[in-house]
């Protein structure tokens, strides 16, 4: 049976959300990156990055998230936009745009107004207009079709889904509003069972909540070190 090293973070539920879409039967393995799990042996000979999620497929391991999404769309069939070049460069295109823009960007917007020690304001600045610059792209991708990939629902838009929920933390509890075309299509995706489902793995494990000094070392290891 597939293995699924997961915790609610926005990768591991995007792939939480595509299990659940493609009906595939999986064993869930919690990483609890507070406790410092994703550092362990045992889960680095699985992912060598120490980031979460992985899978591990009769035999086939596979990390990264988006990486998960190809891989998983390419062995069911499913969730794919087409057979076509053109579809596929479409895909592609888009999905590495949210691979390499919507979800480190995010990430360190989330990072350095909520977790960076002072000063930060220049790393704040940049991140969060960065941030924002790729959200408006989408939504303006969004204004365009009713999925990422046109009428088509894709491994792409659960891609998007994994973060789009997170905007207010990303951004602001404002920023939403700025995003209609998002917040459309983040309804439409979260109303799916697949998507109920999948965030009903919250109540499956008990992570650690305190983000004390030991959280943060586990999950920053560079503030542990001095830098010269």
């Amino acid at each position: 049976m597939l293995k699924f090293y997961y915790n609610l973070a926005p990768n591991p539920m995007k792939v939480a959300l595509c299990l659940e879409e493609m009906g595939l039967k999986y064993e869930l393995v919690p990483v609890d990156t507070r406790k410092g799990e994703q550092h362990q042996p045992e889960y680095l000979a699985v992912n060598p990055n120490a980031k979460v999620p992985a899978i591990v497929d009769d035999g086939v391991t596979v990390f990264d998230s988006n990486a998960i999404l190809l891989y998983l769309a390419e062995k069911t069939g499913k969730f794919l936009p087409g057979t076509s070049l053109a579809a596929r460069g479409e895909m592609l295109s888009w999905m590495m745009f949210v691979a390499s823009g919507i979800g480190p960007y995010s990430g360190q917007s989330v990072h350095f107004r909520n977790f960076a020690p002072e000063p930060k304001d220049y790393a704040v600045n940049r991140y969060t207009f960065e941030a924002d610059r790729h959200w408006s792209i989408l939504d303006a991708r969004l204004g365009k079709g009713r999925y990422m990939c046109g009428e088509t629902y894709t491994v792409v838009d659960m891609a998007v889904w994994g973060w789009s929920r997170l905007i207010p933390f990303v951004l602001g509890q404002e920023a939403p509003s700025r995003f209609p075309n998002v917040q459309r299509h983040l309804a439409e995706i979260s109303a799916r069972p697949a998507a109920v489902k999948a965030l009903a793995l919250k109540d499956k494990h008990a992570f650690k909540a305190d983000m004390d000094d030991a959280a943060r070392v586990a999950m920053f290891p560079h503030l542990a070190k001095k830098v010269a």
